[in-house]
């Protein structure tokens, strides 16, 4: 089984909240982790997503670890618009 993992950069002016989620994360910018997996047999490379990751940065009451938090692609997308439109 073939995996391959892409990451991209997402920036929130304004603090955010993501569906499926509680707390309000804040303003900046946010590496975005996708996880995608070979489909085998087919004439041509396709990939499945497997998973969506925000990676959060350290903060001081979680001891200075950083968290990844599973996010759906659709909901990381809404945020992003509401963030947009609020300007």
């Amino acid at each position: 089984m073939t995996t391959r993992t892409t990451e991209t950069v997402v920036t929130f002016a304004r603090p955010f909240r993501i569906s499926g989620h509680d707390r309000e994360l804040p303003a900046g910018s946010y590496r975005v982790e996708t996880d995608e997996t070979l489909i085998e047999g087919l004439s041509f490379h396709a990939y499945r997503r497997e998973a969506t990751l925000l990676r959060l940065p350290a903060v001081s009451d979680l001891g200075g670890r950083m968290e990844l938090l599973p996010v759906d692609p659709q909901d990381l997308d809404d945020a992003l618009a509401r963030d947009r439109s609020a300007s």
